[in-house]
C-alpha cells in the first residue's frame, strides 16, 4: 500500500511531549546539580579557610567524609540524568532532601546554631518552593525545621568570639555576611534560570495546546467539507452530465468558441471536486482516491503543467532543480498544499510569480516568489492561524492554513518573509521520506 497523508499523520508523535533534554523538569535537574558542585567548591573552601587561615579546630575527619559522600551522590546524578531525561517530582524532592542531610550533616560537626552558614537552609526551601508540589515543598520546610531543632539541642557551638561590638571585625559577622551574600546571589542566578525553565515549559503547553485547537479545526472542517461534498455531489454529477450532452449536440459542435467554453466549465467542474477532495483529506478524511507511484521531479512537473492549464494568464517562472529524483506518492494533499501556496502568491502578484525546487539530503525545499506588496507584520506572526488574511472576505486565511497543518502533519515546515526589493518569498521544506514510496509498492505509473 501506498503511504498518504493520513498514514503520515499516524506516524506523528502524540501532543504530549515526549521527554528531552530541553524540557524545564530536565534542565532543572541539571541546574541542582550545577548547585551540588558550588556547594562541594564552598566546603572546600570553606573548610581550608576557617582551618587554615583563621585556626578555627574543626573535625576534618567526619566532615570531609560528609564531602565525599556529596561528591559521589552528585557524580551518581550526573551520570544518571546524562542517560535519563524524565525527571518527576519524587525525584527532585528527594535530591533536595540529600542536600539539606548534608548541610545537616556539615553543621553538625562545625557549630550547630551558631555556624553563620545555616542561613543556607534558606536557600533549600526556596528552591523547593519554586521548583517542587505543595506537598513536597511543606514537607521540606518541615525536614528543614526538625534539623534546626535536632543542632539546637545536640550540635556542640563553635568556640568563637561572641564580640558583635567590633561590626566587620568581628569573625561571626563577617561570616554573616558572607552566608547571606551567597544566598542572594545563588538564588539570583539559579531562580532566574529556572523562572526560564518555567516560562519555556508554560510555552511549550501554550503550543500544543494551540496545536490542539488548530487540529480540532480541521476535524470540524472535515466535517463540514463532508457534508458540502454530500450536498454538491448530485449538482455536480448532473452539471457533468449536461455538460457532456452539451459535447455532443449539434448546435455546440460546430462552434468551436462554444466548445472551447464547455471544456473550460468541465475541468472548472472538476477542480471544483478536487477543492473538496483536498480539503476532506487535508482533516484527515478521504474519498477513496488512489494515490499513484511517481517521482518527484515529474510530480512536480505534472502539477505545475495543470496549474499553468488552470491559469493560462499568469506570468509564472518555473525552475527544477532537483537532481536525484526520488520515488514518491502523488497524494492529492499533497498537490492541495503547493496548489494553495501558488494561489495565495498568484492572487498578491498577479503580474508575476516563481516556483524554484531544489533537493538537499532527503529534504524537498520549494520556495515561491512573488513581486506583491507582502506580508504585513501581523501575518507574518500569525502565519498559517486560520482566518488570519487581509482579504476581506469570510474564510479566507484557511488555504495557508492548510498548508502549514499538512506540512507539520509531514513533519516539515513553512517559513514566510519578506524581500527586500519587495515581495514576499514562502519557504516549504519537507522531508522526502514523507512522501517516499515504501519498499513493495507496486507501480501504478
Amino acid at each position: 500500500m501506498y503511504r498518504t497523508i493520513g498514514q503520515a499523520a499516524w506516524r506523528q508523535a502524540p501532543l504530549t511531549a515526549a521527554p528531552s533534554r530541553h524540557a524545564p523538569g530536565y534542565r532543572n535537574m541539571r541546574h541542582l546539580i550545577e548547585l551540588r558542585w558550588i556547594a562541594v567548591l564552598g566546603q572546600i573552601t570553606t573548610i581550608a579557610t576557617v582551618t587554615l587561615g583563621l585556626g578555627v579546630q574543626l573535625p576534618l575527619a567526619p566532615m570531609l567524609q560528609v564531602l565525599a559522600c556529596l561528591i559521589a551522590f552528585n557524580l551518581f546524578s550526573h551520570l544518571r540524568w546524562h542517560e535519563e531525561t524524565t525527571v518527576t517530582n519524587s525525584q527532585v524532592f528527594l535530591a533536595l532532601l540529600m542536600d539539606v542531610a548534608s548541610l545537616t550533616a556539615q553543621l553538625s560537626l562545625s557549630g550547630g546554631m551558631s555556624n553563620p552558614f545555616v542561613f543556607l537552609y534558606l536557600l533549600q526551601v526556596i528552591l523547593s518552593a519554586v521548583l517542587l508540589a505543595p506537598w513536597s515543598t511543606w514537607t521540606i520546610v518541615g525536614v528543614v525545621g526538625l534539623c534546626l531543632a535536632l543542632l539546637t539541642a545536640f550540635a556542640k557551638p563553635l568556640a568563637l568570639p561572641l564580640d558583635y561590638q567590633h561590626g566587620l571585625k568581628s569573625l561571626y559577622i563577617q561570616g554573616i555576611l558572607i552566608s547571606v551574600a551567597l544566598n542572594a546571589v545563588l538564588l539570583a542566578i539559579f531562580i532566574t534560570r529556572i523562572s526560564g525553565n518555567l516560562r519555556a515549559g508554560d510555552a511549550q503547553l501554550a503550543t500544543l495546546r494551540q496545536r490542539a485547537v488548530e487540529e480540532e479545526h480541521i476535524v470540524r472542517m472535515g466535517l463540514l467539507a463532508s457534508g458540502a461534498a454530500h450536498e454538491l455531489g448530485t449538482p455536480l454529477s448532473t452539471l457533468a452530465v449536461i455538460l457532456g450532452d452539451w459535447r455532443r449536440m449539434p448546435e455546440f459542435a460546430r462552434n468551436p468558441d462554444l466548445l472551447a467554453e464547455i471544456g473550460e466549465m468541465q475541468a472548472q467542474l472538476m477542480r471544483c471536486k478536487s477543492i473538496v477532495s483536498g480539503i476532506l483529506m487535508s482533516a484527515g478524511e478521504a474519498r477513496g482516491e488512489a494515490s499513484a507511484r511517481t517521482s518527484i521531479k515529474v510530480f512536480l512537473d505534472q502539477l505545475v503543467a495543470e496549474w499553468r492549464a488552470a491559469r493560462p494568464g499568469a506570468a509564472f517562472v518555473y525552475e527544477n532543480r532537483i537532481v536525484r529524483d526520488v520515488a514518491v506518492v502523488s497524494d492529492s494533499t499533497f498537490k492541495q498544499m503547493i496548489w494553495n501556496v501558488l494561489e495565495n502568491g498568484l492572487e498578491a502578484s498577479p503580474d508575476w510569480l516563481c516556483l524554484v525546487a531544489t533537493e538537499d539530503g532527503g529534504m524537498l525545499t520549494l520556495e515561491v516568489t512573488d513581486r506583491g506588496p507582502g506580508f504585513a507584520p501581523a501575518m507574518l506572526e500569525r502565519f498559517g492561524t486560520p482566518y488570519q488574511s487581509t482579504k476581506g472576505r469570510p474564510g479566507g486565511g484557511l488555504g495557508l492554513f492548510l498548508v502549514v497543518n499538512v506540512a507539520r502533519t509531514l513533519g516539515g515546515t513553512v517559513h514566510p518573509h519578506n524581500l527586500e526589493q519587495g515581495g514576499a518569498l514562502v519557504r516549504v521544506c519537507l522531508p522526502l521520506a514523507a512522501i517516499a514510496c515504501e519498499p513493495g509498492d507496486a507501480d501504478v505509473l
